[in-house]
């Protein structure tokens, strides 16, 4: 029995199939909304839901609607070479590093104002966690 090797063959190897589908973050986009609708239904704020609906179905229809048309979100969607996933990696740093800054000076404020900074003292805990465990990993993995 002759194997295609144009199917994907791996766990790892399907996901990366899947996740670099031109339907991916559209349905995705779609599928968030969806729950957030239902959350926001439970919590008794269906419009807020319908609205959130709305607003993620249309990101996710103009993602679909683009992706073939620039060059930047056909990189951060659907197709991945080493220089996208290079700018990946930098633009994921800052914006971890924009959201540690926007927390210490949450935190900062919170104390200031004589209050305990929670929930800012936990998510400052797990982040600060999060980067030493991550360290750890890397280094172990070589």
């Amino acid at each position: 029995m002759i194997k295609d090797r144009s199917q994907p063959t791996t766990i790892k190897d399907r996901c990366q199939a899947i996740a670099g589908s031109k339907w991916f973050l559209p349905l995705l986009c779609l599928v968030l909304g969806i729950v957030v609708l239902a959350v926001s239904w439970l919590g008794g704020q269906p419009g807020a839901g319908l609205i959130s609906l709305a607003i993620l179905a249309g990101f996710g229809l103009l993602l679909l609607l683009l992706t073939g048309h620039s060059e930047t979100l056909r990189g951060l969607t659907i197709r991945r070479d080493e220089r996208f996933a290079q700018i990946d990696l930098r633009a994921t740093a800052f914006t971890g590093l924009v959201i540690v800054i926007t927390l210490i000076v949450a935190w900062l404020t919170e104390i200031a104002r004589g209050r305990s900074g929670h929930p800012y003292d936990w998510l400052g805990a797990i982040a600060g966690l999060a980067y030493i465990l991550a360290v750890a990993f890397f280094r172990w993995r070589g």
